[in-house]
């Protein structure tokens, strides 16, 4: 009998994306169903050659498909300013024999869904077109979905703008209908990512457990997501595995959650109603804060059990 949990992850690697990868293909806890990319960190051409060069590295054969390549209505734009030109700089991955499906991302995931004994849970770790447009082109896998635990947003103050996360601003339009669609979703925003951080001591001990360890060493070298010195390298995407394996890590709260998707400067802003001021039903579980002290001590022990 297989107890492990079944997910897929969508994803546009980036560095914390790939540590994120790393930690729910390697575990004994998940059953890695599907990686779908998306446009985001990087276009989609570089987060699809990253994703399968990451399953080749790691030894997995699990399937990885092509998501869309811009938001539904927006310009595209990335984060290769934080992330490097190709999305995952700093370390030389061999080239990759292994090769997308021939299915695009959405109808991918329709087929994994529908032809699940279990309800699978979704994890987004970037913008949610893809999620969008699955559940608005097929309605019906929507009672397969167990939930979706997802990266992004904010409470308070963007890290893309003043008032907007980089996930939910690429997409505001395509992440106000995942909200409105009634599925369960968890949200680990940057009230809790800006603080999931690895120290020095963290990242030089991880170097030591094993080659994964050290092809993070030397991605993170490259990664302006953060500094060691002043606070740590933040691992905004390694949350969403972190709350799915070892939720106590986080304290949360059931909250009604929206996206602005109009306003001139405030387009992709999360509205979190911590007090119920606008008297609507709880759609989100929100991570308000993080033991990071436990999450680094967690990131440590998943990658020790590695075996590569």
């Amino acid at each position: 009998m297989n107890n492990k949990r079944p997910i897929i992850i969508d994803t546009d690697p980036g560095i914390d994306d790939a540590v994120a990868i790393a930690a729910a293909v390697f575990s004994e806890n998940f059953d890695v169903k599907l990686i779908s990319t998306v446009s985001g960190n990087v276009g989609i051409k570089n987060t699809t050659t990253n994703a399968l060069k990451l399953m080749e590295f790691f030894g997995k054969d699990i399937p990885v498909a092509q998501g869309t390549c811009k938001p539904l209505i927006r310009k595209a734009r990335d984060a290769s300013h934080i992330h490097g030109e190709t999305g995952m700089g700093g370390y030389e991955f061999p080239e990759t024999t292994k090769k997308a499906l021939e299915k695009n991302a959405i109808d991918a995931m329709r087929e994994v869904l529908l032809n699940s004994d279990d309800k699978i849970t979704i994890v987004p770790i970037g913008p949610l077109t893809n999620i969008a447009l699955l559940l608005a082109t097929f309605p019906e896998v929507k009672e397969n979905i167990e939930e979706i635990v997802l990266m992004g947003g904010s409470s308070g103050r963007g890290n893309d703008t003043p008032a907007s996360e980089f996930n939910i601003y690429c997409d505001p339009e395509a992440a106000k209908i995942v909200f409105d669609s009634g599925i369960k979703i968890v949200v680990c925003s940057l009230d809790v990512t800006s603080l999931a951080t690895l120290d020095l001591e963290t990242i030089n001990t991880l170097k030591e457990t094993n080659k994964v360890g050290e092809m993070f060493y030397s991605m993170f070298k490259h990664y302006r997501g953060g500094s060691v010195s002043k606070g740590g390298l933040k691992m905004h995407d390694l949350t969403t595995i972190a709350y799915l394996d070892n939720p106590s890590l986080f304290k949360t709260q059931e909250i009604f959650v929206d996206i602005e998707t109009e306003g001139k400067y405030t387009a992709g802003f999360m509205v979190v109603d911590f007090k119920g001021i606008y008297n609507k039903t709880p759609n989100a579980t929100f991570c308000t804060k993080i033991n990071v002290e436990g999450f680094r001590k967690w990131m440590l022990d998943s990658f020790k059990n590695i075996k590569f």
